[in-house]
This record gives C-alpha cells, sequence and structure tokens, in this order.
C-alpha cells in the first residue's frame, strides 16, 4: 500500500469561482422581457411574467427530484400549451440566448479564482466543473468568457447531465471523465447539501467554501464539511495534504 494525493478536483461554478454582481430581480425582469421580445419577432406573443411563474415551477420540481429538465424544455412545453405547436428549436434558442445575453452581465469571476486554478495546473492537479445549472450552452459561455475553460479537463451541468446535485448519478458521470475512483477526487463548492452532502453521500472528499454560501443552521447542524474554506487561495495548503491509500 502507498499513500498518494487526492489529484482530481470538481469544481461548482455559481458562488464558487464566480458570483452575482447585483440582485438577480431586476436582471431577471430585463432578461425575461428580451425573451419575450425576441419570441415576437417570430410572431410568438409571451407574457414574460407567466414565463417566470413556469419558471418558478420548474425549479421547484427540479429541488424535489434533482432531475433537469431544462430552461429550453420548460419554454418549449409552455409555448405548446398555449397554441403554438412545435416551435422550431432554433427560435427557442434565439429566445434563451436574448435572455442570457443579459443575465450573464450579472456574473463576475472571482478574484482569487484565476490565481488559484493557475496554480492547481501548475501543480498537476485534474481539474473540472461540476453545475447545477438549466442550460448548457450558457455555462459554457461564460465559462469560456472568463477564460477559465483552457484549465478544466471539463465542464459538466445537469442540463447536459440531466441529474442535478446532490444525485449520485452527477458525481459518477463527472468522474467517468477522469476514469478516477470517487476517493481520490475532491469537491469544492459552496453549498451545502448539493456540494458537500453530494460528494459524501458518493464518497469523494469535499471542501465547503463559505464566503457566499446560503444556508440554514438545521443544514449546518446536520452537514459537516470535511474542510471549510472562506478564500480559494486556502485550497492548496489544504490540499496538499489530503492523501488516498492505494494498494
Amino acid at each position: 500500500m502507498r499513500a498518494t494525493r487526492c489529484n482530481y478536483l470538481l469544481f461548482d461554478l455559481g458562488n464558487t469561482l464566480m458570483h452575482a454582481r447585483g440582485d438577480w430581480e431586476e436582471i431577471h425582469s430585463r432578461g425575461d422581457q428580451a425573451l419575450t421580445q425576441d419570441l415576437s419577432r417570430y410572431n410568438v406573443n409571451l407574457d414574460s411574467r407567466i414565463f417566470r411563474e413556469r419558471l418558478h415551477a420548474y425549479y421547484l420540481q427540479r429541488d424535489k427530484d434533482y432531475q433537469e429538465t431544462t430552461y429550453h424544455f420548460v419554454l418549449d412545453e409552455l409555448l405548446s400549451e398555449m397554441g403554438y405547436g412545435e416551435v422550431p428549436d432554433t427560435i427557442v434558442r434565439s429566445a434563451l440566448d436574448s435572455m442570457y445575453s443579459i443575465t450573464q452581465t450579472n456574473w463576475m469571476v472571482e478574484s482569487d479564482t484565476l490565481e488559484t486554478i493557475s496554480q492547481l495546473h501548475v501543480l498537476g492537479y485534474r481539474l473540472g466543473i461540476l453545475s447545477n445549472a438549466g442550460d448548457d450552452q450558457d455555462v459554457q459561455q461564460l465559462v469560456r468568457g472568463f477564460g477559465l475553460d483552457l484549465f478544466f479537463d471539463f465542464i459538466l451541468t445537469s442540463a447536459k447531465c440531466f441529474y442535478r446535485k446532490p444525485h449520485p448519478r452527477a458525481f459518477e458521470l463527472a468522474l467517468a471523465h477522469w476514469n478516477a475512483p470517487p476517493q481520490e477526487a475532491v469537491m469544492i463548492g459552496d453549498s451545502l447539501e448539493a456540494d458537500i452532502q453530494g460528494a459524501q453521500n458518493s464518497k469523494l472528499r469535499n471542501v465547503w467554501i463559505k464566503r457566499r454560501a446560503l444556508y440554514s443552521e438545521e443544514q449546518l447542524q446536520k452537514i459537516h464539511p470535511e474542510f471549510t474554506i472562506q478564500q480559494l487561495t486556502e485550497l492548496p495548503a489544504i490540499l496538499a495534504n489530503l492523501t488516498v491509500i492505494r494498494q
């Protein structure tokens, strides 16, 4: 038997590597309006409030079953129910892109993200992103826009793989990119339930980044992270002391 370090690092995205500039309510309102205006170019009339109400129902459902049906499916289904039949995917995609052109402006990369992942990359760690998100293309564009994609072997979203953290299948599919055992991987994220409990249930090591975490006292009493940090720059020192025993 020999001890080796945990070489595989899975990062959450929102509130871990990036964060919102400001309040989402006004941004979502503008984004929804951009979406409905885009649809109107194709003679598809949709009240932005109805679209937002349908999204809220979708959020509640995916938080129960940890399955991601995607924004594309939600919008397509809503338009079908409204009598528009089979709206071409290109039109649905165009409308979503108009919305994301607004919402993406509210995200900014954390000040210590590039420094930390660059250091980890140089040290030889394998990096991946596992993100709960309703649209894969939106996430891919954000990561590329921040110039982070060069450091990561893959960016896996729940929109792409169907399963949301903390569902074990989401972690299995992420680790399959490396053919890596869970004991040699570390999950780094802000959500106690999705990232930390999900990782623990799937036998991954875990690091909770607390600075932007939203959590309840009840969650904190039930879920105990292996490590807790306030800044990403604390991560390399923790990882240097994480080992796994191989036979």
